[in-house]
């Protein structure tokens, strides 16, 4: 018989995770010091190789280093990505890049001067930021064959990953907002933070009150994903059908967000909301 206790804490759990959202415009509003604690006291109990626990949080509040950080980012990682994204069809790109005009040179300097208008506020802007690092030399805790520096499957990012996870699982649990900024080019970020060269800088997290309104979440149907015993060819995807699949996916994904009058600062009730 099913434990009734399990199954509640399973739906509390469900319902965070049904409806965490990556937030793209945060408050500045502060948030409370014990929330924070909560965040990275989540993070530190993830799963790694061997317990090698390769992890380490570098917490930032001071209005310049979020600025300096974030001037860096969009210098090389977010330059990066606007030019790979090219290199797609229009309407495969991702909406941040979806760009027309003669003179790609002149938008992508308008995408690096602006705050993308009412959909998003840069990250630089939430009162705190995140940046998780790695030592991949923690790793050796684990077996041999999963010391291996860049593999995107190494015990090492699997880590990482997994603590990412659980903070973001905590600021969702909290009624917070959050944003995740993938980490492409190191070392100009490095440069801002002194970050050891041996130190990796992956993933960076903004956290804060979120300023638009929550929209739902878009996943493939269990039924499509789950195989049993052995794989289901039926459920395999040609080329042709990955291609179909990320246009209706865009369809789906490309929403405006848009503000949310319960959820600007001194609205009460909205203050605790994300």
């Amino acid at each position: 018989m099913a434990d009734a206790s399990r199954e509640a804490d399973y739906d509390v759990l469900y319902r965070i995770m049904n409806t965490r959202m990556s937030v793209r415009r945060i408050r500045p509003d502060p948030i409370p010091e014990e929330y924070l604690e909560k965040i990275l006291e989540a993070g530190r109990w993830a799963m790694s190789g061997a317990n090698g626990q390769p992890w380490e949080y570098l917490v930032i509040k001071d209005a310049k280093k979020k600025k300096d950080l974030y001037d860096a980012f969009q210098d090389t990682n977010q330059e990066f990505c606007f030019w790979m994204e090219q290199m797609r069809p229009f309407e495969l790109r991702h909406p941040a890049f979806q760009v027309k005009g003669d003179d790609l040179k002149d938008e992508w300097q308008k995408i690096r001067n602006s705050s993308g208008g009412q959909q998003r506020r840069p990250w630089h802007e939430a009162p705190v930021v995140i940046v998780v690092l790695g030592d991949g030399r923690r790793q050796w805790a684990t077996v041999n064959a999963a010391f291996t520096f860049g593999r995107h499957a190494s015990h090492f990012t699997d880590g990482l990953a997994n603590t990412c996870t659980h903070m973001q699982l905590a600021i969702a649990s909290l009624g917070l907002g959050s944003h995740w900024g993938t980490v492409h080019v190191q070392e100009p970020l490095k440069r801002v933070l002194g970050v050891p060269d041996l130190i990796d800088v992956y993933l960076i997290i903004s956290v804060g009150y979120a300023d638009i309104e929550r929209k739902p979440g878009v996943r493939r149907e269990l039924k499509e994903i789950v195989h049993h015993d052995t794989y289901d060819m039926s459920k395999y995807m040609s080329n042709e059908d990955i291609i179909d699949y990320l246009y209706k996916l865009r369809g789906k994904t490309m929403f405006r967000y848009h503000l949310k009058d319960s959820l600007l600062p001194g609205s009460g009730d909205g203050d605790k909301k994300a």
